[in-house]
């Protein structure tokens, strides 16, 4: 009897533990549907896409190897490549600005990086995954008038995630060196987040 009992209990478990992939796979296809038809819809994916990702950060990125060097890793592509494209259309000169600093930093951050990541037999990504490339595709796609905004939101959005990451792996991480790495790197991150929000809140920006 009590064996019976045990076999469904894990048989729900198992149904559980599915539906709630089966969820996030959903979510994660939603944020990824780059560029929608009206800033609405690309709000709509990228607060998605962010919900998604402070989970991700926060479970495998946070803690296990892998997830943390694919999570930093397309962390930096993504926040590369959206800083080029903010200094090419932003309007204001304080996100420009912004947009540098956080190029320059990402960059240094991702060199710095890449050693380790070898040194401890991970393959660090080649292109950014669905979701932050539908970030990118919808930051693109954004009105000229509303470019700064956007640009701001996505950022509060991906530097939380990013802190949750790095200040996650720095406390439960088995590999010493990206432990080093990820703490070095979270005061730089938490001083982007500070700017941006500061930004943010100044141009009526949702964060």
């Amino acid at each position: 009897m009590k064996r019976g009992f045990y076999l469904a209990a894990a048989a729900v478990a198992a149904l559980s533990l599915a539906a709630c992939q089966k969820s996030n796979e959903t979510a994660e296809n939603a944020a990824a549907s780059a560029g929608g038809q009206t800033p609405a819809v690309n709000a709509a994916q990228d607060a998605v896409g962010a919900a998604v990702g402070q989970v991700s950060a926060a479970t495998a990125g946070a803690n296990t190897l892998q997830g943390y060097v694919m999570n930093a890793a397309m962390g930096d592509m993504y926040e590369i490549q959206a800083a080029q494209i903010a200094q090419q259309k932003g309007k204001s000169a304080e996100v420009k600005s912004l947009a540098k600093m956080i190029q320059t930093d990402h960059t240094a951050a991702m060199n710095q990086m890449k050693p380790m990541v070898t040194a401890a037999g991970q393959t660090p990504p080649a292109a950014l995954d669905q979701r932050r490339q539908g970030m990118i595709d919808n930051l693109n796609a954004a009105p000229a008038d509303q470019f700064d905004k956007v640009y701001l939101t996505q950022q509060v959005a991906a530097h939380e995630e990013s802190l949750t990451l790095h200040k996650g792996y720095a406390e439960n991480g088995d590999n010493a060196d990206l432990k080093g790495h990820a703490a070095k790197v979270a005061p730089k991150i938490q001083a982007h987040l500070d700017q941006a929000k500061q930004l943010a809140q100044k141009m009526g920006a949702a964060n």
